[in-house]
């Protein structure tokens, strides 16, 4: 008899339980894993809770045995449109500790467990518009509601653009369509994104689900140690895009946020993607006043 025991990660009822604030997660029997990113049971809003959230459930759901192919979507018409603006205000009174410890390391997490930490077959699914849609474009099947939009609008905000989805559109679009994508925050509708290869399919929103179990009915009747080894070779580029990529762009990223103030609590990024209106800010006036005091990072004081 061994000495000792494994050490049991917690099991699919207790993750549910734990992570039910941020995901709802339906899971059949056969290990197919349904994840639902939902802010009280409506369209997810975009918080650090939330952004922590995502590494830590792909970690967790990539260390249960029991789970064979995941698929991970967001609730109601959007993707990631709003910012939940109370959970970012430590962004403004602990800028250093905010932007290392719950932007360098959870933006990083999130994405490097969900290539790093999970063996088995992943399904995104785009469920409306909005932004950071990496979380959904580097699983390793994508489908995209017929009348989403996504966009990488870091740059128009004067963000850079270093913190996962700017990955994505280089390992997808190349380098000449990234680097146009990323300078001009270019707008994809579905179709687009489909001849661009950003996405696999695009269907109507209601029949996202549907055609995702449809596809994971296919994947689920190959051997076990086949798909899930299969997944490991369709996700290598993302292995080695994430290595070689993410620290130093995101790094560089927060470097910018320090030249250049926004506030993530004062984006109106739903104008942006609706096409609504170019106020890219909820109050334009405190926008103003961020933008006159950057520019004294624009050069030194004494105009060398």
């Amino acid at each position: 008899m061994p000495l000792t025991n494994f050490v049991n990660w917690p099991q699919y009822e207790e993750y549910k339980e734990m992570f039910k604030e941020h995901f709802i997660m339906e899971k059949r029997d056969d290990g197919v894993l349904l994840v639902r990113m939902h802010t009280n049971g409506g369209p997810q809003l975009w918080s650090m809770e939330l952004h922590r959230a995502i590494g830590q459930m792909w970690r967790t759901v990539g260390s249960d045995s029991d789970i064979e192919l995941v698929i991970f979507t967001g609730t109601g018409k959007d993707w990631i449109i709003e910012f939940e603006p109370e959970s970012w205000q430590p962004e403004i009174t602990e800028p250093a500790y905010t932007r290392y410890e719950h932007m360098f390391i959870d933006g990083r997490r999130m994405l490097i467990a969900m290539i790093q930490d999970v063996e088995v077959p992943t399904i995104g699914l785009i469920n409306g518009s909005g932004g950071h849609a990496e979380i959904a474009l580097m699983c390793d099947i994508c489908l995209m509601a017929d009348d989403a939009i996504i966009a990488d609008p870091h740059f128009l905000y004067d963000i850079v653009p270093g913190d996962g989805i700017h990955s994505c559109l280089v390992e997808l679009l190349g380098v000449r369509g990234a680097a146009y994508a990323m300078l001009t925050s270019q707008r994809f509708t579905a179709q687009q994104a489909l001849q661009a290869g950003l996405v696999s399919e695009v269907v109507p929103p209601d029949q996202l689900i549907p055609r995702a179990y449809e596809i994971a009915d296919f994947i689920m009747k190959r051997h076990r140690t086949v798909r899930r080894l299969t997944s490991q070779v369709v996700r290598r580029p993302w292995k080695k895009r994430i290595v070689d990529d993410l620290d130093m762009t995101f790094g560089t990223e927060m470097f910018g946020d320090f030249c250049k103030t926004v506030e993530h609590s004062n984006m109106n990024s739903r104008d942006y993607f609706s096409g609504a209106s170019s106020n890219l800010f909820h109050d334009g006036e405190h926008q103003k006043k961020l933008d006159a005091e950057s520019k004294k990072t624009e050069r030194s004081s004494t105009g060398e």
